[in-house]
């Protein structure tokens, strides 16, 4: 017995659960179980914003489950994938997946009173919308934890460069959401354009992590470093057009509305969709911005 508890010893790695970072990934466990047991038991969710919290939950509490299974056991050392990369990768998407539903879930379906509702029911609302915001602090604080210090070489996953990379696509996301709700994007070459940079930046983005997280990044005919850089300048010029382009062509009174209509319906009026769009483009090309200016200093600080 003792013979056999030193040879299988060495293949358990504690600290994928005793460490902070082990600590806070039980908690996104606990956090995560808790959430989606109480929207199921009696919170109840209903019509897409419901469906997407709870694929949010459940999504968040299988890869982690499956990470720190894989950390314990040491058996992420057989895939064939950077581990590193996958980790932080995961740990910025779940922490701006889980900070969305924190948000959308509580907005639509938790209230205070109890006239539409049973009070059971809002009181397991109300439970289910505190432990998703605790949920996000758990995995910001991963984030947190695993983020690349100065002088500390790390996966490019946990630098600030490769976290925006998947903030960049995140917000893409919500840009594409908008644009497929009655954007009417259709209706000049120009919006059409925009529509292009916001495909062609979420793809070039999708396919740098991907570079990463699998370890591929050798592949590439330039060194990686220089191609990501060469890329996030063009994707800012790219969306410096879609930022000039897209608020003319829908809010100058020439080509659309610099107003919302009256008689748009709330949650179903292009000019809402529009807005969204123009409010997310500005926002993405601040971060290409931050994005080319911190890997200009990393750059800077690596060849003096």
């Amino acid at each position: 017995m003792h013979s056999m508890e030193s040879s299988g010893g060495p293949y358990l790695n504690t600290a994928a659960v005793a460490s902070p970072v082990g600590v806070a990934r039980l908690l996104q466990v606990a956090f995560g179980c808790t959430t989606f047991s109480l929207v199921a038991h009696q919170g109840g969710f209903s019509a897409a914003y419901g469906t997407f919290c709870m694929f949010v939950w459940c999504f968040c509490f299988a890869v982690t489950i499956f990470i720190i299974t894989c950390e314990f056991t040491r058996l992420h050392s057989c895939l064939s994938i950077s581990w590193g990369n996958f980790t932080a990768a995961f740990a910025m998407l779940a922490t701006l997946m889980s900070i969305t539903a924190a948000v959308i879930y509580p907005l639509y379906f938790a209230q205070f009173g109890c006239y539409s509702i049973s009070c059971k029911v809002r009181d397991f609302r109300i439970a289910a919308s505190v432990f998703a915001g605790l949920l996000f602090i758990a995995y910001a604080v991963e984030v947190f934890l695993t983020r690349a210090k100065p002088g500390q070489v790390t996966s490019y996953m946990a630098t600030v460069s490769g976290l925006l990379k998947i903030v960049q696509a995140f917000v893409a996301c919500i840009i594409f959401g908008a644009l497929v709700n009655d954007s009417q994007y259709s209706n000049y070459v120009a919006t059409q354009w925009c529509v292009a940079v916001y495909s062609f930046c979420f793809v070039v983005t999708v396919v740098v992590v991907a570079f990463n997280v699998t370890g591929r990044t050798a592949m590439l005919r330039c060194p990686f470093e220089r191609f990501v850089v060469i890329y996030t300048f063009v994707a800012i010029l790219m969306y410096v057009s879609a930022a000039v382009i897209w608020p003319v062509f829908c809010f100058d009174s020439k080509y659309g509305s610099p107003w919302r209509p009256y008689q748009c319906s709330q949650g179903k009026c292009p000019w809402d969709s529009q807005l969204v769009i123009a409010i997310f483009t500005y926002v993405n090309l601040v971060l290409y911005i931050v994005d080319l200016a911190y890997s200009q200093r990393i750059r800077f600080v690596s060849h003096p």
